[in-house]
C-alpha cells in the first residue's frame, strides 16, 4: 500500500509498506516529488532491485559477521578468514555502515594494506595476501548484495597490487639431503617421503599406517584426508584440498625403505599417524618451528621455496625430467586442472624448438638433398 498526502504544513507525505509490513515514509515540499519517489520504489520491487533503506546503516562488522556464521567453511579456512577481517578489515572499514562504503574507500583500504602504519605497528602485507583479505571483504559486500542490503557493491573495478609469479626453481638432490639430515631423527622419513611423492605438508602430516601399501609389486599410498590445525593448538583430520586431491600415488623403492626403517624405528598401530611429536599430531606452527633450522642449513631460498613445499616441486622437477606428461604430474600433485600444472611448472618441460627443426630437416631435408631434387634444380 502507498500513498502521498498533504500535512498541515503544506508538505507532502509519501509512504509505503514493504513485503514485511514495515512502513518507510519520507516527506517533499511537492505532491509530484513524493510520487515520483514511490514510483521508483516499484520499480525496484518489480525488478528485484528493491534495498531497505534501514538496510544500509548496518556496520560493515555486524553484517560480516553474519555472514561469517553462515558460511559452510572448513574450521581452518573460518579461522583464517576470521583472522583477515579482524586484523585488517575491521580496524578501517567495521564502524562504518556499509551503505557508505563507496568505491574509493574500498580502493583506499587495499591501498593502505601496500604501507607500513607506525601509528599501529602494522607492516604492509605482500600483494597475494592483499589479494585474499580483499577476496573476503568483496564477499562480504556480494553477499549484502544478495541480501538486498545494498543495491550494488562497492568492490566493482578495484584495483589490486600485481602478484610476481616467479618460476619454480626445484632443489637439488643435494638439498634434499642436508634437509634429512638436519630435521629431527623422528621427521626424516618425511622428507624422503615428500621429495619421492609430493604429498602437500597436511597430506604427509596426516597419513596414518592404514593408507600405506608396502608389500606386493605395487606399493603405494593413499591421500583422502588432510591434517589441519584448529584454534588452540590441537590438530584433526580434514577433507583433503580439492575433490582431486583425493589420489592414490606410487611409492619408489626409496621411499618403501624410509618408510620401514621408520615404522622399525616407532611403534605405530594401523590407524596412528606416522609423523608425531610425544604421541600427538603435529600442529603447523610446531612443525614451522622443526622446519626453518633444516631449511636454512640446506639454502632454501626465496627462489625454491622455504617450506616443505619445496619438495613438492622437486618431485615434480624429477617426474618431468624423465619424460611424464602433464596429465601424469598433474595426477600425482593432486591438481585440480592441467592448467594448474602447466602454470605452475610449464616451464620445467624441454623446449621444442630442436625438436621441431629435427622433424622438419629429417622430412624437408632429405627431400632437398635427393637426386631428383638436385636434378630439376638444374
Amino acid at each position: 500500500m502507498a500513498s502521498v498526502t498533504q500535512r498541515t504544513n503544506g508538505t507532502w507525505r509519501a509512504r509505503y509498506r514493504d513485503h514485511a509490513g514495515k512502513e518507510h515514509a519520507r516527506h517533499f515540499r511537492t505532491k509530484r516529488e513524493g510520487q515520483r519517489w514511490l514510483d521508483e520504489v516499484t520499480a525496484s520491487v518489480v525488478t528485484g532491485m528493491y534495498v531497505d533503506p534501514s538496510a544500509a546503516k548496518l556496520t560493515f562488522r555486524d553484517y560480516a559477521e553474519t555472514w561469517l556464521s553462515a558460511q559452510v567453511h572448513r574450521e581452518a579456512t573460518a579461522t583464517l578468514y576470521r583472522s583477515h577481517l579482524e586484523r585488517h578489515a575491521y580496524p578501517v572499514l567495521g564502524d562504518r555502515p556499509i551503505g557508505g562504503i563507496l568505491r574509493t574507500t574500498v580502493q583506499g583500504f587495499v591501498k593502505g594494506l601496500t604501507v607500513d602504519d607506525p601509528d599501529s605497528g602494522r607492516r604492509a602485507l605482500s600483494p597475494a595476501t592483499i589479494g585474499v583479505v580483499y577476496t573476503v571483504v568483496a564477499s562480504v559486500f556480494r553477499a549484502a548484495v544478495r541480501d538486498r542490503k545494498l543495491a550494488a557493491t562497492p568492490c566493482d573495478g578495484i584495483s589490486l597490487p600485481q602478484v610476481a609469479k616467479a618460476r619454480v626453481q626445484p632443489l637439488t638432490t643435494a638439498q634434499v639431503d642436508l634437509l634429512g639430515e638436519n630435521v629431527p631423527a623422528e621427521l626424516r622419513a618425511l622428507v624422503i617421503l615428500a621429495a619421492g611423492t609430493g604429498l602437500r605438508q597436511g597430506e604427509a602430516l596426516g597419513l596414518t599406517r592404514d593408507r600405506i601399501r608396502l608389500l606386493g609389486k605395487n606399493p603405494a599410498i593413499t591421500i583422502d584426508r588432510q591434517l589441519v590445525t584448529l584454534a588452540g593448538g590441537q590438530t584433526a583430520f580434514a577433507p583433503p584440498k580439492t575433490a582431486a586431491s583425493v589420489r592414490t600415488v606410487p611409492l619408489p623403492r626409496v621411499v618403501v625403505a624410509a618408510l620401514n626403517d621408520h615404522l622399525a624405528r616407532h611403534d605405530v598401530g594401523d590407524g596412528d599417524l606416522l609423523f608425531t611429536l610425544q604421541g600427538k599430531g603435529i600442529t603447523r606452527q610446531r612443525f614451522g618451528h622443526l622446519w626453518r633450522p633444516a631449511a636454512k642449513a640446506a639454502g632454501l631460498s626465496e627462489a625454491t621455496g622455504t617450506g616443505m613445499h619445496a619438495l613438492r616441486h622437486y618431485y615434480a622437477s624429477l617426474l618431468i625430467r624423465y619424460g611424464e606428461s602433464v596429465k601424469t604430474v598433474q595426477s600425482r600433485l593432486g591438481h585440480k586442472s592441467a592448467t594448474e600444472t602447466l602454470d605452475t611448472y610449464g616451464h620445467m618441460w624441454a623446449d621444442s624448438d630442436d625438436r621441431t627443426r629435427e622433424a622438419v630437416d629429417s622430412v624437408l631435408g632429405a627431400s632437398a638433398d635427393s637426386p631428383r631434387t638436385a636434378s630439376s634444380r638444374a
